[in-house]
């Protein structure tokens, strides 16, 4: 629901402390079906279509950076009276968390980092950004996403998760070709959080998938070393998508982390 044209939409179920669900690249707040009403039973929940996605998808900033998106969610946590609360972000919706962060550090009081990174795009995957985009342009959504989705999931369980690709590829054949190219191009441009990140002291998880495509499992050592107090919830024969991959852990492990 959204009060108004300029409001990203939202579901909100439960009462208590506040969580709010960022989803990420391509997706909606649909990724977080199945959460949403189990950690309702303690928290207050709300999942947002981040700007350009889902019922959100007219809302898509310009210019289009971690930093716009994250001003739209700090206004709709203020039109709902939110002034603190516990972050998780998937992959973008991370990114998206940590701009917000560090801007606005008062209203995080936990942060989840489900297959996301404090990290900069490397040279190399600033490359592939630029080659992805090209792609889109040319090929169109349908294409991209059909070859998109299926490789964020661990290879070795592509046909018993058949359902869960197919879902998360519905999601992503909604997605404007603006939003792809435009938030592709803004998660290649964002600048790496890391040192900030090592001077904060909120609570803070990373669920890591070992066979996560995205964000390689190498890429989280330097990370971890900076960051001695973050718990980990590292998931073998996981890729990007651990809710869907292994919905019964990393939810046990996201109540775990926000009721502690």
């Amino acid at each position: 629901m959204a009060k108004d044209m300029q409001s990203l939409a939202y579901i909100e179920q439960g009462t208590g402390k506040n969580v709010v669900l960022l989803h990420g690249f391509c997706e909606s707040k649909e990724i977080w079906k199945d959460f949403l009403p189990e950690l309702a039973k303690n928290f207050r929940t709300i999942a947002v279509d981040i700007g350009g996605f889902g019922e959100s998808a007219n809302l898509l900033p310009q210019p289009c950076t971690m930093e716009t998106l994250a001003e739209q969610v700090f206004a709709l946590l203020k039109e709902l009276q939110i002034s603190q609360a516990a972050f998780v972000g998937h992959s973008m919706g991370g990114y998206v968390a940590l701009a917000l962060a560090e801007k606005h550090p008062e209203i995080i009081e936990k942060l989840c980092l489900f297959h996301s990174t404090a990290l900069a795009d490397s040279p190399e995957k600033k490359e592939n950004r630029n080659k992805v985009i090209d792609f889109v342009q040319k090929a169109g959504v349908e294409t991209f996403i059909s070859n998109f989705v299926k490789p964020l999931f661990y290879e070795g369980r592509w046909q018993e998760l058949k359902s869960e690709i197919d879902f998360l590829e519905n999601i992503g054949k909604k997605t404007p070709l603006l939003t792809i190219v435009s938030i592709l191009a803004a998660m290649r441009d964002r600048p790496s959080r890391l040192e900030w990140l090592a001077q904060t002291n909120f609570p803070l998880l990373y669920i890591i998938g070992k066979e996560d495509t995205a964000v390689l499992w190498e890429s989280y050592q330097e990370q971890l070393r900076k960051l001695p107090h973050a718990q980990t919830l590292i998931l073998e024969q996981t890729g990007h998508v651990g809710m869907l991959e292994k919905p019964q852990e990393t939810l046990q492990a996201l109540k775990n982390f926000l009721i502690s």
